[in-house]
């Protein structure tokens, strides 16, 4: 007889945090752990691939991003576990990165899973770039991970260039610094924020343990 121990932990899902060489991959984890959720961090092809759910976190260049992907052989991984239907969710480039295209440091090919590009934003005196610190959502969809959180509810963002996708389809929350901009998609399987669910306390780690409810 199998002991419950054991089968309980063959039901638990398995989330991989994919390590890329860039990104805040210890605090992602200890965001997961704090929920009650295990999730290994790795750039094993074989691990990704029998991985209930993905997690790509970043923080940095869309060019570096996408050349370290490519180094390690991890865009086919991604590709193909994203096909397959698997939960995926990106943060600040991991979000980026889902886009058809960046014009950080000249134009680069992005993963092209959503039509639209990332762009700088234009920095004014009231607006520094990079927009940096906490802000707040306002929801356009009722997307499966903000369960629980409204509009209005903080998050913190680092960044100087964010997501201008083609329509309006897959936006799921909106935030304002100057412009109004897209915090987050969901689309399908996917779902990816500008802001860092790691850092942005209660209501991050309330995004991170509906993303492994949902699993």
């Amino acid at each position: 007889m199998i002991p419950q121990s054991a089968i309980r932990k063959a039901m638990k899902p398995k989330i991989v945090i994919i390590d890329y060489g860039m990104g805040n991959l210890r605090s992602v984890q200890k965001g997961f752990e704090r929920v009650g959720f295990e999730a290994s961090v790795t750039r094993s092809k074989r691990e990704i691939s029998g991985a209930s759910a993905i997690v790509l976190p970043g923080v940095g260049a869309f060019k570096d991003c996408m050349e370290n992907l490519e180094r390690y052989g991890l865009i086919e991984s991604i590709l193909r576990s994203i096909e397959k239907g698997k939960p995926y969710l990106g943060i600040c480039l991991g979000l980026q990165i889902l886009f058809s295209e960046s014009e950080e440091f000249g134009h680069r090919r992005g993963l092209d899973l959503i039509k639209g590009k990332v762009v700088r934003f234009r920095p004014d005196p009231e607006h520094k770039v990079p927009h940096m610190g906490w802000n707040s959502i306002e929801k356009e969809r009722e997307a499966p991970l903000l369960q629980g959180l409204k509009s209005g509810d903080f998050f913190y963002f680092v960044h100087s260039y964010y997501v201008l996708p083609d329509g309006e389809a897959w936006n799921s929350t909106i935030t304002q610094y100057g412009i109004p901009f897209v915090s987050s998609i969901w689309k399908e399987n996917i779902f990816g924020t500008q802001f860092h669910p790691e850092k942005s306390q209660q209501k991050g780690l309330r995004i991170l343990e509906n993303f492994a409810k949902a699993i």
